[in-house]
């Protein structure tokens, strides 16, 4: 029997329906078959990048496929964020997120294209660097504080006299400085520099007292004895200075804070996606180079719910407003 021109457009088109008409799970089944762009919205050879490109080499050797490293610097990691919450959810293009896009930002910048709980699917975090106070050298005529309990009997007896340097006025280090006022009972006087690179040379010479600031830039520092942490803002003493205290251990409970860096997709991706995505992932974070480089810098490689889709979306949540509850400490507004 002859098939009709009439039977025979419609059976085209019953043909590509189903294709259309899929869920994007079964669409994504062949997931991933070109290459991955992750976008890194900082400049080459900070934290992020590092951790981004060891991510890229392990995860697409799990996944089978290349993944590319796009660095879009620029508005303190905005114009990269922007790039992934635009782009299509389909796992191709993801972001290497941290402080500054997925928390600082939205505080800071009035105009913010994307919204950092809803542009967004957390695929997991990758590593944290935790916060320190740390001072200067104790050399004559310098007689900056010793120990947490010596830094808050100063504070304590001169309010507002105690100057403290950050990487800039709302930054991830600031927020946690007028949060520490708070757990402290204190006032110290914020100092803020254009950025940590700019605050360093002054906290070595004397010319600030302390400073909070992430353990990586004055890791060595204080191994070299140029400075002197006083505390990290962690559960648990940093492997890397198991002789410094912990915030809690040094007089002030309760007090954490960290960087984080970690990677996430446009919202909307399909689950599949996003199974393949954090299966690959958590891969990845065992990985030894990783963990080395990271360990290197003063960070830690996560571990735990964090590392997942969910816990990271909870921590981005109550991160967030840990964030707001400090800018308004610090009388901090959109501009």
């Amino acid at each position: 029997m002859t098939m009709s021109r009439r039977q025979a457009l419609a059976g085209l088109s019953l043909a590509a329906l189903p294709l259309a008409t899929l869920p994007r799970s079964a669409q994504a089944a062949g997931y991933p078959d070109r290459t991955i762009r992750v976008v890194v919205p900082f400049a080459p050879g900070g934290n992020a990048d590092l951790v981004a490109r060891i991510l890229c080499q392990r995860m697409g050797e799990r996944l089978g496929q290349t993944m590319v490293v796009d660095n879009r610097a620029g508005a303190g990691g905005s114009v990269g964020a922007e790039v992934v919450a635009r782009a299509a959810p389909d796992g191709y293009t993801l972001l290497i997120g941290s402080n500054g896009p997925l928390t600082v930002n939205v505080l800071l910048q009035a105009n913010l294209a994307y919204d950092p709980l809803t542009a967004f699917r957390p695929i997991g975090i990758a590593n944290r660097a935790t916060h320190v106070l740390v001072v200067g050298p104790a050399r004559p005529p310098l007689t900056q504080p010793q120990t947490m309990a010596e830094f808050l009997a100063r504070a304590k007896a001169d309010p507002g006299g105690m100057g403290v340097g950050t990487p800039g006025a709302g930054s991830a280090a600031h927020l946690t400085l007028e949060l520490f006022n708070v757990a402290a009972g204190i006032q110290t006087n914020h100092i803020p520099y254009r950025s940590g690179g700019a605050l360093v040379p002054d906290l070595i010479a004397g010319n600030v007292p302390a400073a909070m600031v992430e353990l990586s830039s004055v890791l060595s520092l204080h191994r070299d004895g140029k400075a002197k942490i006083l505390a990290v803002a962690a559960n648990t003493r940093a492997s890397q200075l198991p002789d410094v205290p912990t915030f809690a251990e040094a007089g002030v409970p309760n007090f954490l804070a960290a960087s984080y860096v970690g990677l996430l997709a446009p919202a909307g991706i399909p689950a599949d996606v996003e199974a393949r995505l954090a299966s690959a992932f958590a891969a990845a974070l065992t990985d030894d180079l990783l963990k080395t480089r990271v360990d290197e810098s003063g960070g830690v490689v996560v571990t735990g719910p964090d590392t997942t889709p969910d816990g990271f979306a909870t921590f981005l949540r109550e991160e967030l407003g840990r964030a707001r509850r400090a800018a308004e400490l610090a009388g901090l507004k959109p501009e």
